[in-house]
């Protein structure tokens, strides 16, 4: 399988994630690709090249001693097949952001009562993601400020 991008992405998933790299961890449709070391207080959620941008998010709060949680979805239907626990351990209880440069149709479903959704509201806008994401607040600064306003 080749999965590629137009942008130039970091790589994430290091030998020092909790997980280790030496497992399928988007075999389950989603997991949690960094944790705090206290209760999180806000979960982020994205799909693809915005994990990178939750993760940029999460150091910002860090900062403020705000623990956040990142949560990589590369296959809902997936994660959907999994047991409750594990969606439940995920997800976690704590309000979610949801990251995505496309459209929000579905995000409701992972969202839960206190989530929101940061990324386009429509189909059809096309341009390189350095004049779309601001556009649209698909930027680390726009996940905190979100992020901060549901603690």
């Amino acid at each position: 399988m080749l999965a590629l991008t137009r942008q130039a992405l970091p790589l994430l998933r290091t030998n020092g994630s909790p997980q280790g790299t030496d497992r399928n961890l988007c075999a389950r449709g989603a997991y949690v690709l960094a944790e705090g070391p206290h209760a999180r207080r806000v979960t982020l959620l994205a799909t693809g090249s915005e994990v990178s941008i939750a993760i940029a998010a999460r150091e910002m709060l860090a900062r403020d001693n705000i623990v956040v949680a990142v949560v990589s979805m590369p296959c809902w239907e997936l994660f959907e097949a999994q047991p409750q626990a594990y969606r439940d351990a995920v997800l976690g209880t704590a309000p979610r952001v949801a990251v995505e440069a496309a459209v929000q149709f579905g995000w409701e479903r992972w969202l839960g009562p206190r989530g929101t959704f940061i990324g386009m509201t429509g189909y059809g806008a096309s341009a390189p993601g350095e004049a779309l994401f601001p556009h649209f607040g698909i930027m680390p600064e726009t996940v905190a400020e979100v992020a901060r306003s549901l603690i």
